[in-house]
C-alpha cells in the first residue's frame, strides 16, 4: 500500500512561482492551442494563461479585442504564467484557426511523403477545432471525442464565440446547466473541457 505525501503550500508560495529556465525546458508541451475570441475581462485572460500552464498547452492565441500582455492585471491574474506560456496575437479568431490548419496541413503533407507514414498517424495529426459555446449545433462536452492536436476556442463574456468561428469549427460543445444561470464563466468552462481533453489523451 502506497501513501501520498501531502505538501502544504502557503498563499504566497502558491502565487509567486518563478520557474528556472532548466525546469521550463523539461516540460513536454501538449498539442493544445487555446484561441481567445474577444475575451474582454483581463481577469479571464489571466486565468486562461494559468489554465494553459496547468495543462502544458503549446500556445495561447489572443484575438480581436482581447487585451494582451504586458498588462499588470493580466499578469496578476495569471500568477506570472504570462512570463513563460507561449502566446501570440491575431486580428481575428478565424485567421488564427486558418493559420493553424494551414500549418498542420503542411506538416501532414510532409509526413505523408515519408516512408514512416501510415493512415493512423496521418489521421492523428489532423487539427481538431472545438468551440466551447451554446448553440443549436452544440453537444454536451462529455459526449464529444477529443484528440490531439486540438484547438479550443472560447469567446466574449456576453456574446460568446463569434458566429464566423462557429461556422468553421469542427465541433461545438457546451456545459450542461441545471440551475437558474444559463452559462458559466469563460475560464470555468474552458477548465472543464481542458481537463476532459487531458483525461482522454493522457490516460
Amino acid at each position: 500500500m502506497t501513501t501520498m505525501t501531502k505538501i502544504k503550500l502557503g498563499a504566497k508560495e502558491l502565487r509567486t512561482t518563478i520557474p528556472l529556465k532548466e525546469d521550463l525546458k523539461k516540460i513536454k508541451k501538449n498539442p493544445i492551442y487555446i484561441i481567445v475570441d474577444n475575451v474582454l475581462d483581463t481577469y479571464n485572460v489571466g486565468g486562461i494563461f494559468r489554465l494553459a500552464d496547468a495543462v502544458a498547452a503549446r500556445k495561447v492565441i489572443l484575438c480581436g479585442q482581447t487585451e494582451i500582455p504586458p498588462d499588470s492585471r493580466i499578469r496578476k491574474a495569471s500568477i506570472n504564467t504570462t512570463e513563460w506560456v507561449s502566446w501570440e496575437y491575431k486580428k481575428s479568431a478565424c485567421k488564427a484557426i486558418k493559420k493553424l490548419r494551414e500549418e498542420f496541413s503542411t506538416s501532414l503533407e510532409q509526413y505523408s511523403s515519408s516512408d514512416q507514414a501510415s493512415p493512423e498517424n496521418r489521421e492523428a495529426q489532423r487539427l481538431q477545432v472545438i468551440a466551447i459555446e451554446q448553440s443549436k449545433r452544440s453537444i454536451p462536452y462529455d459526449k464529444a471525442v477529443y484528440a490531439f492536436p486540438i484547438a479550443l476556442v472560447v469567446g466574449h463574456e456576453s456574446e460568446g464565440v463569434s458566429k464566423e468561428v462557429l461556422e468553421i469549427a469542427d465541433q461545438i460543445v457546451e456545459i450542461p446547466m441545471w440551475g437558474v444561470n444559463k452559462s458559466l464563466n469563460v475560464i470555468v468552462s474552458l477548465g472543464i473541457v481542458l481537463y476532459k481533453v487531458m483525461s482522454e489523451n493522457l490516460a
